[in-house]
């Protein structure tokens, strides 16, 4: 396989509370000989704020990001989410209205000609590395593991031009799962809202949200689930419990980026790849299913 070579964006969530996100995904992409170039000077995206409060600040800030790594002559690779939501749309935007850029840059001082384009470590990994060639780099297979591939709201409900999975039936992390060894379950619920934008406004729907996810992810035979966004993650990792003492009958299981579980079966040390930095333990799994 040649040499890929990415502008990465690692947004703030991996700078701070999805640091294993980064560290995995570095970790992988060095075994597959993906280059990451760091977008200079990087900002915040807007995530999910700034669009909402203003249309220009929910564009100027993607501009800024998708200029530097223009400038570096390089498409962009996203890991979060929401920022591949923002940068994307973005992105798309400019290359769509001539008019929109030029103010854009205008306010950013920029000079953004709408030639890069963005995509998700996902996207990388399943489709322009391939599960065959990860398949061949496995060292350590998952078998037995069964996983429930969680995409959540944001990577695949992007406008119908923009998608790169169903919206309603993503395949793609499950693609990934059965290359490391793994059974990715049938569930209904792999693009269900967890309720993470309501965690400071709305904590009892924060909670049935978690609740009916992991309940479904353990009816339908689940040891895990596997996610590729930072807010869900957190989310199903850190409310749980509450949803447990809420609720009572809440299950308790592992909550991994999927870029964690690639990186076990590639070999990679648990601390690597931040499997201690869990909030649910997933060692515990991991030794008793002998993985």
């Amino acid at each position: 396989m040649a040499s890929m070579s990415y502008a990465y964006y690692p947004g703030c969530s991996l700078e701070s509370t999805a640091m294993e996100f980064a560290l995995s995904t570095k970790q992988l992409c060095e075994a597959l000989d993906i280059e990451l170039h760091e977008v200079d000077d990087w900002v915040c995206c807007g995530a999910s704020a700034a669009h909402i409060r203003s249309d220009l600040l929910g564009l100027a800030l993607p501009m800024i990001n998708l200029a530097a790594a223009e400038k570096q002559n390089r498409n962009v690779m996203t890991c979060c989410s929401a920022c591949h939501s923002r940068l994307k749309t973005a992105a798309h935007e400019f290359k769509e209205n001539p008019e929109l850029r030029a103010k854009i840059n205008a306010l950013t001082e920029e000079q953004y000609e709408a030639k890069t384009e963005v995509v998700n470590i996902l996207e990388v990994l399943a489709r322009d590395v391939g599960p065959d060639t990860i398949a061949a780099k496995v060292v350590r297979p998952l078998k037995g593991l069964k996983v429930a591939c969680y995409y959540g709201c944001l990577l695949t409900k992007l406008s119908k031009e923009l998608r790169t999975d169903s919206a309603e039936n993503p395949m793609m992390m499950d693609v990934l799962m059965t290359a490391i060894g793994a059974e990715p379950v049938d569930w209904s619920h792999k693009t269900e809202c967890c309720g993470a934008a309501l965690t400071l406004s709305g904590r009892p729907t924060v909670f049935r949200l978690v609740r009916e996810l992991m309940r479904m992810a353990k009816e339908n035979g689940a040891d895990c689930i596997a996610v590729g966004c930072p807010l869900c993650q957190a989310n199903l990792d850190m409310y749980q419990s509450d949803a447990r003492a809420h609720y009572g009958d809440v299950p308790e299981m592992p909550i991994f980026y999927f870029t964690q579980l690639v990186g076990m079966a590639l070999g990679k040390d648990p601390k690597d790849i931040g499997l201690d930095r869990l909030l649910v333990s997933p060692f515990e799994m991991i030794e008793s299913m002998q993985l």
